[in-house]
């Protein structure tokens, strides 16, 4: 009860906010951080993803790059790429213990990490709600003399949808989760008041901080959810998962009309 008392005084105190090194600071760098690395993933991951789904190849990559990503720990990763310099280039330092703009220390090494975290739920769902497309769907498209670019985006794209922003979902809340760790390499973000707080044994600061950590998770994750309902055609098996998740009914499912 004590611990929980000093975090709540920690957490209701405006000065833990304000100034250089505040919570608000800390958090605005920790969400940059959570956007950069998705933004990078999303770049790196996604185009190839889909591409792979539309020919109907390349699953064995797509699992194993994705299997290969939750293999490694973010953590040695991070430590790596802190301390790797086998050119000797940096001065023993790369890719991040320099500033990288607001990332601060440590930020490029860890907007790496994270970016590679956040790869495996992005590719293979998106390789597989293109994969997962009904063949008649497909069939029907070429049948209307649709080039294959068509055919993704009139016919594919529209039923993937859910699915790829299930999988950006995921990785979303995993990597603000795992932004934390930045702390250790003297990056950015709140990892550096639960750090602080329990090397100090400060212990009300350190759960403060995870408090403040986990809340944002459960913002975030409720955002995405909306925004994945948002995006999913009525009708599809996305929409209908997510009607029984809120109680409500869903029509039953049909495949869309692709127009020519």
């Amino acid at each position: 009860m004590r611990v929980l008392q000093d975090a709540w005084r920690y957490l209701t105190d405006a000065g833990s906010w304000t100034g250089d090194g505040g919570m608000l600071e800390l958090l605005a760098q920790q969400l940059l951080l959570t956007a950069g690395a998705l933004a990078l993933a999303l770049v790196l991951g996604l185009p190839l993803a889909l591409w792979l789904g539309h020919l109907g190849r390349g699953g064995f990559l797509a699992v194993n790059v994705s299997n290969i990503g939750r293999a490694i720990p973010t953590f040695a990763l991070l430590a790596l790429l802190v301390t790797a310099d086998p050119w000797g280039w940096t001065g023993g330092h790369f890719p991040g213990t320099a500033t990288l703009g607001p990332f601060g220390r440590g930020g490029a090494a860890t907007l790496v990490a994270l970016a590679l975290f956040a790869l495996p739920p992005i590719i293979t769902n998106a390789y597989t709600a293109v994969r997962e497309v009904p063949e008649d769907v497909r069939a029907a498209a070429r049948g209307m003399g649709m080039s294959g670019a068509q055919v993704f985006r009139r016919a594919e794209w529209p039923l993937a949808l859910p699915l790829v922003a299930s999988g950006v979902r995921l990785a979303l809340v995993q990597v603000w989760a795992t932004a934390t760790i930045a702390a250790l390499v003297a990056g950015p973000g709140l990892g550096r008041v639960i750090t602080d707080g329990f090397f100090r044994t400060q212990y009300g600061k350190g759960i403060a901080g995870a408090i403040v950590v986990a809340a944002v998770a459960l913002v975030l994750e409720l955002t995405a959810a909306w925004v994945q309902r948002a995006v999913t055609p009525p009708g599809t098996p996305g929409a209908r998962a997510s009607g029984a998740r809120t109680g409500e009914s869903e029509p039953s499912a049909q495949a869309p009309t692709v127009e020519p």
